[in-house]
């Protein structure tokens, strides 16, 4: 039987031999110029996961880089982020015409640094984006300039600061990265307000029928999934397009749900939460009154 498992590249050192570098002047971070990689192998692998971060940019690259479960999409972007342990390919590759660079960080290297935790919350580290940054001119110049910071830095004498330095010049990077996908969201109108009408229509077929007695409430995961997104990048682009997240379209749809039925039918308010698919009536009224500063009894009183 074939071996479809990943081929797994645990060691910065690791992948510079992997990609016949010289070996990394530190152990736990490295920057490549993408000019100095050979051509990659007639045979790469079939997936790929690394115990380690990436961060590339690359010009003119033919080829699809696909992550978990999406391609990349590189008709405008250049710019794309892998964290440790997600699994990616290389499909389709057409020579080394691309340039770039690729910057290699350990997990360890940010120990015991606000980064170690504060790299978790970056939504581009996910297995979101099926799009790559697409950077400006100047913004590209902004990162490149960063990066310039961080090899020079890389190949002078390591020494106690060194670093802090190099973690102060990340955290611009991914500030600066963080900037430019939220201004991606802004920019991408036409694909993004697709993604939300595929949402609202998601959220109205979850509310439709009675379906919640049968299926339970809808989480954020089921809608992320069904477009393709992470959690955390679907929060962030209806936050950006409409000025709520997620769980907050959810809490809106069911509090227009219960709303209707309180207004309209005689059931109970245990009747009602159970059909909305809560398993316990006090949950329900919990956050309907969370919701509208009324209690269930208290909002069918008005229509008495």
């Amino acid at each position: 039987m074939k071996n479809t498992s990943p081929y797994k590249i645990n060691t910065i050192t690791d992948y510079h031999q992997f990609r016949k570098l010289p070996k990394p002047r530190h152990p736990l971070i490295s920057v490549v110029n993408c000019k100095d990689l050979e051509h990659l192998r007639e045979q790469e692998p079939a997936s790929m996961v690394m115990n380690f971060y990436s961060i590339s940019l690359k010009r003119n690259f033919e080829g699809k880089i696909k992550y978990g479960h999406q391609a990349y999409d590189f008709n405008e972007g250049v710019m794309f982020f892998i964290s440790p342990g997600q699994v990616f390919s290389i499909e389709g590759y057409k020579g080394p015409k691309h340039s770039g660079w690729i910057l290699l960080i350990h997990p360890d290297f940010l120990w015991n640094t606000p980064l170690a935790k504060a790299i978790r919350q970056y939504e581009y580290f996910s297995y979101a984006v099926n799009e790559a940054l697409h950077l400006s001119e100047q913004e590209e110049n902004t990162i490149s300039g960063i990066i310039q910071h961080i090899e020079q830095e890389y190949h002078s004498n390591i020494d106690q600061f060194s670093q802090p330095v190099m973690i102060a010049q990340l955290e611009l990077l991914f500030t600066y990265a963080e900037r430019f996908y939220h201004r991606q969201f802004i920019t991408r109108k036409i694909a993004n307000h697709r993604i939300l009408d595929r949402f609202e229509e998601l959220l109205s077929d979850s509310f439709r029928d009675d379906n919640l007695a049968r299926t339970g409430l809808p989480v954020v995961q089921y809608f992320a999934k069904e477009l393709n997104l992470s959690a955390n990048y679907l929060g962030s682009l209806l936050k950006v397009l409409t000025g709520q997240h997620t769980q907050q379209h959810i809490h809106g749809r069911l509090i227009e749900k219960a709303k209707e039925k309180l207004s309209t039918t005689d059931l109970s308010v245990s009747e009602i939460a159970y059909e909305l698919g809560f398993e316990h009536p006090q949950s329900f009224s919990k956050l309907f009154k969370i919701k509208t500063n009324l209690s269930p009894l208290q909002f069918r009183q008005q229509f008495s």
